[in-house]
């Protein structure tokens, strides 16, 4: 089970971007994710013509390392972990381990 999941809302904590929120927008793979207005990089792109598509400087947000974000908890308004805990009827759910209460899907 993923503890960051697309929608969720993060902080990151290393790097340029230290300190920025965003929402999960994709997960690359189990390792990586793609946070919109995070890790924004300069893309140099040639112009195609048979797509229509101009050239020019693009910028692209790229993946960042799970282990670089948190997850932001709203209730305290800092980064916090995630935990799992199963349920009354038996199902994981992903809790605050600061708090215990559980996170809601977005």
């Amino acid at each position: 089970m993923n503890k960051i999941r697309k929608g969720d809302q993060v902080i990151v904590l290393t790097g340029r971007d230290k300190g920025k929120q965003g929402v999960v927008a994709l997960r690359k793979d189990d390792s990586y994710v793609l946070i919109d207005g995070i890790n924004l990089v300069k893309k140099h792109v040639k112009p195609n013509p048979m797509k229509g598509t101009t050239g020019g400087i693009v910028e692209k947000a790229m993946p960042i390392h799970q282990s670089n974000v948190a997850i932001f908890n709203a209730a305290t308004g800092k980064a916090d972990r995630v935990g799992i805990k199963l349920s009354a009827d038996g199902k994981r759910v992903r809790v605050y381990k600061s708090s215990g209460a559980e996170i809601k899907a977005a």
